[in-house]
Parts: structure tokens; C-alpha cells; sequence
């Protein structure tokens, strides 16, 4: 039996943390209780404590699954791309994409909810986001170096992208006159015409 429930753990994990993730979304970290998550599971709040320690390791398991995802379906598949024009705009799109198309929950919780983990749990998901404005900042960098962007401060461009990107889980709804590959191709074009010198002959 005790073999039997060691197997059953890690999905009971991700159960957990899967309702957790959409009851955050719903009622924000700070108001939802860990009584909240058992009666959606049907557990006892002591079968909860069972598989995690407390609310905010619960937080952070889900930021972190959540910079998994964000790693696996965005950063590592744009950051052999050669060239940096070709770089920044694919990892602009797999970015729009994976806060509009896949829109899991728990990337919903890593940008909603930036500010609630504390404490070492912060520093570790913290690491693995400087990790990614650094890439940013680096093909900003190379992109001006190699004539094809404007003289901009790298890190206002890495933070400038990323803020347009991470307030689009506010605003967008599924269904409406843009689907999400519309929409990533208008904000590459909108974002990269800003960032890009002007073609020559053009005024």
C-alpha cells in the first residue's frame, strides 16, 4: 500500500497543483486558502499538507512549472536562431503565443502574482527570469551592433517587449476580430517597426 501511494503521489502533486493554479486565477494568491483548494480536490486540508508544506511552496511549484513551460516552449527553441532579426521576432511570437493560444494558468500565476512569492523562493524564480532578459538584451545588442536596429538602451527594449507581452493576458479574449497568430504577427510589426531603422529610400 505504502509503494501504491508513493507511485500515486507526483499526479496527486500535479492535481494539486493544477487546481491551486485556477483558483489563484480566480481569486488572486492572497485570497484564496489552502481550505479553498482541499474542497475543490475533496480532500481534507491534512491530505493537502500531505503532498505540500505550505501556500506559498504551492505558489512557487506553480511559478516554476510555469518558467518550464515558457523555457520549453519559447526560450529554447529561438536561442540557436543565427540571426538576431530573425531571433527577436520568433521569440516575440512564441512569447504572444503562449500567453494567448496555450494560455496555461500557470503562466497566468507567474505574471499576475510576480509579487507575492517572497524570499528565496522569489530569488529562484527571479534567476531564471534575468536569464531571459539577458537574451533579450544580448539580441537587442546585436541587433544594433549589426546596423539593422535604431541606437537603443538594450534593457529599455528587453523591458519595453516584455511589457507589452505580459498585459496581453488582461486585455485579450479568444474569439474575437484577431486570432492569436493575427495578433503576434501585428505586434512584431508594430514592435520591430519602432526598433528598426527605416529601409533605404524610405522616408
Amino acid at each position: 500500500m505504502k509503494k501504491r501511494a508513493r507511485q500515486n503521489r507526483p499526479t496527486r502533486q500535479a492535481q494539486i497543483f493544477e487546481t491551486a493554479a485556477r483558483i489563484f486565477c480566480e481569486k488572486g494568491f492572497d485570497k484564496a486558502s489552502m481550505g479553498d483548494i482541499s474542497a475543490a480536490m475533496g480532500l481534507t486540508k491534512a491530505g493537502i499538507y500531505h503532498h505540500i508544506r505550505s501556500k506559498e511552496e504551492l505558489l512557487y511549484e506553480i511559478m516554476s512549472y510555469g518558467m518550464d513551460l515558457f523555457e520549453q516552449k519559447v526560450l529554447n527553441r529561438v536561442i540557436s536562431i543565427d540571426d538576431p532579426l530573425d531571433r527577436i521576432r520568433a521569440t516575440l511570437k512564441g512569447h504572444v503565443l503562449l500567453v494567448t493560444r496555450d494560455r496555461p494558468k500557470e503562466i497566468t500565476v507567474v505574471l499576475h502574482e510576480s509579487n507575492a512569492l517572497k524570499g528565496r523562493y522569489r530569488d529562484r524564480i527571479n534567476v531564471r527570469k534575468r536569464r531571459y532578459v539577458k537574451f533579450l538584451e544580448k539580441t537587442f545588442r546585436e541587433l544594433v551592433k549589426s546596423g539593422t536596429a535604431r541606437r537603443v538602451d538594450p534593457s529599455v527594449a528587453a523591458f519595453a517587449m516584455l511589457g507589452m507581452i505580459n498585459w496581453i493576458y488582461q486585455w485579450y479574449r479568444p474569439g474575437g476580430r484577431l486570432d492569436e497568430n493575427a495578433l503576434a504577427e501585428a505586434l512584431a510589426d508594430l514592435f520591430l517597426g519602432g526598433l528598426l531603422k527605416p529601409a533605404a529610400g524610405s522616408r
